[in-house]
C-alpha cells in the first residue's frame, strides 16, 4: 500500500504517540509499504529527509506556547490536496487531532481517499490540569467531530474504545501498543550508572520517565516520593525527561536526580538500572512507560486503568490501586520502598507479563485493518487474505 501518516508529533520527540508511530512507520516500511509521514517542520531535522523505511514531508507549524518541545501543525489542506492528486495514497491515517490532522481529513475526503484516525491523548481531560475545566466538553466535541469524519478511530485499549463509543464516537477499533523487550531488558542494568546516582547495590532507586507537564500528576508523584523517603531515607529518585515543569521541579527538589532527555535507545539502561517505577498519571490512554518498566524488571505501582489494568496482577507482578485513590497509591509506594522481599518478587514476575506484547503482532493486526479500509471495507468484511511479510526487527 501507499500510506500517508499525518501527525503533529514524531521522533526525535519523546512521548508515547511519537514513539508508537515511529515504530509503526518503520515497520510498515519494512513490510514493503510506501510510507510517507507528514509532520510539522523542525529546525533540527533536514527538510524532506528520506529514510530507508519511510519518507518525511515537513509542513508549517509552531511550538506550543510554554511547551516548546511539542509543535502544533498549521492547516495544510491545499498542500496536501495538491500532493495527493499527484501521488495519491491508498489510505491516509491521521494520528493527531490538531489543525494539521483535521485539514488532512478534509483533504482526503475531498479526494475520495479512505481515511482513518487514532485516539491517543485525552485532551479533554487536560483542560482541568491547565485551568480550563469548563472547556472540557467543547474539546471533547471537537475530538468527536474530527474522528467521526474518518472510517475508523483506533483506540489503544478495549476500555477506552468502549468509553469512546459511549461518548458518541462511531466505528471505533483497537490499535494496542507493543513493547520492545530487547531494548527494555534487565540485562541493560549498569552498576556504573547507579554509582553516579549515589546508589549502593542495595539502595532502592525510584524512576520516573516522561514529559514534565501538569497532566502527568507530579504533585502526587512527589507526595508519594516524600512518604517513601521518610520510610526509607536511603531511597534515590531519578527523573528522565523534559517539559515545562522541569525547572520548577528541579528547584523544589534538589535532592532528586534530573537526568534530562534520552533517546529511546539510551533510556533502556535507565529503566534497567532502577528498582521501582511509580506511575501517578490519571489521564493516560495507554501508558507505554509502565510496560517498558515491567519489561525492564522493575517493581511497578500505579492506578488500575489503561496498561496497568491489562498487565498488572496486583501483588503478583506489580501493585495496582483504584483509579484516583491517591492515599492507596502512596501506601503502595511506601510498601515498595520498605518491603525488600515483595519488591524482589514483583521484579522477578514483571517481565513475563509483557513478553507476549510484541510490536510484531500489534503492527500485523494494524496492517491488516488498514488494508481492509483501503479497499473500502471494514476489517470484519470477508476479503482476500492480507500478505504479512518480514518479521519485526529492532
Amino acid at each position: 500500500m501507499k500510506l500517508a501518516l499525518v501527525t503533529e508529533t514524531f521522533p526525535p520527540e519523546v512521548n508515547g504517540v511519537a514513539m508508537t508511530f515511529g515504530v509503526i512507520a518503520r515497520e510498515l516500511g519494512r513490510r514493503g509499504h510506501a510510507v510517507t509521514v507528514y509532520r510539522p517542520r523542525r529546525d533540527d531535522l533536514p527538510a524532506g529527509e528520506i529514510r530507508p523505511e519511510f519518507s518525511e514531508v515537513p509542513l508549517p507549524g509552531f511550538p506550543i506556547p510554554g511547551y516548546p518541545q511539542i509543535r502544533l501543525g498549521l492547516p495544510a489542506g491545499r498542500r496536501l490536496r495538491a500532493r495527493w492528486r499527484d501521488e495519491r495514497p491508498d489510505l491516509v491515517h491521521v494520528v493527531t487531532e490538531g489543525p494539521l490532522g483535521a485539514s488532512a481529513i478534509t483533504a482526503a475526503r475531498d479526494l475520495g481517499i479512505p481515511v482513518t484516525s487514532s485516539f491517543h491523548t485525552n485532551f479533554h481531560t487536560y483542560t482541568r490540569d491547565y485551568g480550563f475545566a469548563p472547556l472540557g466538553r467543547l474539546v471533547l466535541a471537537w475530538l468527536r467531530r474530527v474522528h467521526n469524519r474518518t472510517a475508523c478511530t483506533f483506540a489503544p485499549t478495549p476500555e477506552l474504545a468502549a468509553e469512546l463509543r459511549d461518548g458518541g464516537f462511531r466505528s471505533v477499533g483497537q490499535l494496542s501498543r507493543g513493547v520492545d523487550t530487547w531494548q527494555f531488558h534487565p540485562i541493560r542494568r549498569q552498576p556504573e550508572l547507579r554509582q553516579r546516582w549515589g546508589a549502593a547495590p542495595d539502595t532502592p532507586v525510584v524512576l520516573h520517565v516522561g514529559r514534565m507537564a501538569a497532566e502527568k500528576n507530579y504533585g502526587l508523584l512527589f507526595r508519594a516520593y516524600a512518604a517513601m523517603r521518610v520510610a526509607n531515607p536511603r531511597l534515590k529518585f531519578v527523573l528522565a525527561g523534559e517539559g515545562p515543569l522541569r525547572a520548577r521541579l528541579q528547584r523544589e527538589h534538589p535532592e532528586c536526580i534530573f537526568a534530562g532527555f534520552f533517546s529511546r535507545e539510551e533510556i533502556g539502561r535507565y529503566y534497567a538500572s532502577a528498582d521501582i517505577y511509580l506511575h501517578a498519571s490519571v489521564t493516560e490512554t495507554f501508558g507505554n512507560v509502565l510496560t517498558e518498566a515491567m519489561a525492564s524488571g522493575l517493581a511497578v505501582a500505579g492506578f488500575d486503568y489503561a496498561a496497568a489494568r491489562r498487565f498488572v496482577r496486583h501483588g503478583h507482578n506489580g501493585l495496582a490501586v483504584p483509579l484516583g485513590d491517591e492515599a492507596a497509591l502512596i501506601d503502595a509506594a511506601v510498601l515498595l520502598a520498605t518491603d525488600d522481599l515483595l519488591r524482589a518478587q514483583l521484579q522477578a514476575s514483571a517481565r513475563a507479563a509483557v513478553e507476549g506484547q510484541s510490536w510484531s503482532a500489534v503492527i500485523a493486526r494494524f496492517e491488516s485493518d488498514l488494508a481492509a479500509y483501503a479497499r473500502g471495507q471494514s476489517p470484519d468484511t470477508p476479503n482476500d487474505p492480507v500478505t504479512l511479510s518480514l518479521p519485526l526487527r529492532s
